[in-house]
Order: C-alpha cells, then sequence, then structure tokens
C-alpha cells in the first residue's frame, strides 16, 4: 500500500471474467477501472451489516420443501396470482 497523492494503493488481483467486465464497463461509461472499483467499494461499505441468521431445522425443512416444489414446478407467479 502507497500513499500517492492522497490516495491509497492497493495491489489486488480478480479474476480474467471479473476484469473482463470491469475492463468494459468503464469502456461504456468513458472512465478508468480505478474509478469503478472506488466506486463498487464505496457502495458496498456503504451496505448495512445485517446479522447472519441460522435458520432452524424447522426453516431449514421449508427451504427444501419449497426448493422441491419449485423444481417440480409447482407453483404460480406473481402475475398468476394477482
Amino acid at each position: 500500500m502507497e500513499n500517492i497523492m492522497g490516495k491509497q494503493q492497493y495491489t489486488i488481483q480478480i479474476p480474467v471474467s471479473v476484469a473482463r467486465r470491469v475492463a468494459h464497463r468503464a469502456r461504456q461509461e468513458k472512465r478508468n477501472p480505478s474509478e469503478l472499483a472506488v466506486e463498487a467499494l464505496r457502495r458496498y461499505i456503504a451496505l448495512p451489516n445485517f446479522p447472519e441468521e441460522t435458520p432452524t431445522p424447522a426453516e431449514l425443512r421449508a427451504i427444501r420443501r419449497g426448493e422441491a416444489a419449485l423444481k417440480r414446478g409447482d407453483y404460480i407467479t406473481l402475475d398468476e396470482l394477482v
């Protein structure tokens, strides 16, 4: 980490697939990848920290039942419900 003109410099490694998407978005927005990274980090840090909850065994069973129903096609869409 190096401080250059009031900024902290980091070297990070990201997957090639992510790097391609960053480069593409930077070109679209006529910005450099560092600006996108700073914006993404600011947004991430601004997110509220919700406590993680451990589901109860009953909740896990309900989730599994719902996933199985979804796989069977046993559901209706919101539009159908309305």
